[in-house]
């Protein structure tokens, strides 16, 4: 699509919620819903993002668009099954998934995955157990109910950031983690990876696949930043 517009402004809308103007037009999700965020940090980082834009818009250089776009089409219809879905993480977390072998991968996982299990029980009284391999392994059924009531937590726009940090990860835990702030985004990401990079350190890297790597922390280094511009206010 080619650039339409030239002056991109946020006005303060008579519910105390900030909209995107573009030349002076209020700008609408895809399904025609009037885009209104709460943040006006948020606000004012996704108005540069349509200042940003060149000759022809490009949706993908837009990422917190993106996610503000899904938190009020998707999210707001359907926050229940959203919720039950990210809780559902709970069951299959990442960190609960250990290797048996090398010793050195058990103690790297040990050493930078255990911690948030602990942070998890003291956080949310949710004990989750760990495994050795891919079988899968019940959780108590009161430690996902807690998981279950802090994800219900995040509001809509949280949960659509919560949507990515999760799926990305495959871990609630680091995603609740980033989420409140008690863990850094790079940090996290390094757990996420700690296998992957074990692999490449021992058989050496393969660049496709640290290629799609690349481009998925992007998105979750989004979804974070999401996070905190919405919290922001």
């Amino acid at each position: 699509m080619k650039k339409f517009y030239k002056v991109v402004s946020v006005v303060t809308t008579a519910a105390a919620g900030h909209a995107i103007e573009l030349d002076g037009k209020p700008i609408r999700t895809p399904k025609k819903t009037p885009f209104v965020v709460h943040s006006a940090a948020l606000a004012q980082a996704i108005a540069e993002e349509w200042r940003c834009q060149d000759e022809d818009i490009r949706p993908e250089s837009m990422p917190l668009l993106r996610l503000a776009n899904t938190a009020i089409d998707m999210v707001t219809g359907q926050r229940d099954a959203v919720v039950d879905n990210l809780a559902g993480y709970g069951g299959t977390d990442l960190l609960c998934y250990r290797a048996a072998e090398p010793e050195d991968l058990v103690a790297r996982q040990l050493r930078d995955w255990s911690p948030w299990l602990d942070w998890a029980r003291d956080e949310y009284g949710a004990s989750l157990k760990t495994t050795d391999g891919i079988v899968h392994i019940a959780q108590n059924p009161a430690a996902l109910t807690a998981l279950h009531g802090a994800v219900d937590g995040h509001d809509i726009m949280e949960l659509a950031a919560m949507n990515d940090l999760v799926t990305i990860a495959g871990s609630l835990v680091l995603a609740l983690a980033v989420s409140t702030g008690a863990l850094e985004v790079a940090s996290a990401w390094a757990a996420v990876r700690l296998e992957n990079e074990y692999q490449s350190e021992r058989w050496g890297r393969d660049w496709e696949a640290d290629a799609h790597a690349a481009r998925l922390q992007g998105e979750f280094e989004v979804a974070a930043r999401f996070l905190a511009l919405h919290r922001t206010g």
